[in-house]
This record gives C-alpha cells, structure tokens and sequence, in this order.
C-alpha cells in the first residue's frame, strides 16, 4: 500500500482505469516497515513488480503498487 489505510480481507484490486483486476486475500499494518501490506491475486499481466494498482478500502480508491515477497529482506544466516 502506498498510502492510506490497510486493505483487508475482500478488498477490491483496481487497475488505473478503476475496473475490478483483484482481490486482496489478506492485509494489514506492518510494523517492520511502519506502513501498511496487503497480499492479493491480480492477472498475470498485471503481476509485474512496479506495477501501480488501487485498493478499495472504506469506499475510497487507495494506491498501491506490486512488490516482490518478501516485503522485508531477511537478516538471518543459515549455517551451511
């Protein structure tokens, strides 16, 4: 989420053009990035990291954008 409150569970994935692409399977504030995250699905074509879509949460359109996982790099060591 780029902005704005977090998506839940249901929510509504638009493209730029406000069609309906998505739905957000889960979501919430994340406290390791201070910012709220979302997960949902969208197709492939619009699948691509960069790419700007908008959520619908509380009847307003938000902007979002898609990321690769993890959200956040991990910072353990495996010992090999």
């Amino acid at each position: 989420m780029l902005e704005g409150a977090p998506a839940r569970e249901g929510a509504e994935i638009t493209d730029e053009s406000g069609a309906v692409v998505g739905r957000v399977t889960s979501g919430g504030y994340a406290p390791s990035l201070s910012a709220p995250v979302a997960m949902g699905y969208v197709p492939p074509a619009l699948a691509h990291p960069g790419v700007e879509l908008g959520v619908i949460v509380r009847g307003k359109r938000q902007r979002a954008a898609v990321t690769p996982m993890p959200f956040v790099p991990h910072r353990y060591h495996r010992k090999t």
